[in-house]
């Protein structure tokens, strides 16, 4: 009988320390998997930075570009304009007065 509760203790006793081993290996695993989640995240946002970077300089010039070629067109139909309305003022002018007054 003695033998028999001494068994059952020492397999309590084993247990435990499977359970507490298992317990421990589980907050283990669980940190290790944060680290691993917190690396790859940093590694994947210094990637995106270092492609930023590289990108950076060729995205400004297109805009320069494309923002000067905008530009060049607004003074193209500035200029058109000026011209129309040296040529047209005078008319348009008497048109809208003769309008205005119902002539």
């Amino acid at each position: 009988m003695q033998d028999l509760i001494k068994q059952i203790v020492e397999m309590d006793r084993q247990a435990r320390e499977i359970t507490d081993a298992a317990q421990r290996e589980k907050v283990s695993s669980e940190k290790e998997v944060a680290g691993k989640r917190e690396q790859i995240r940093n590694d994947y946002l210094e990637r995106a930075r270092k492609r930023i970077a590289l990108n950076e300089p060729g995205e400004r010039a297109a805009a320069e570009a494309e923002w000067n070629e905008k530009k060049k067109k607004i003074a193209e139909l500035s200029s058109k304009l000026d011209d129309l309305y040296a040529k047209n003022g005078d008319t348009w002018v008497n048109a809208i007065v003769a309008r205005v007054l119902g002539e």
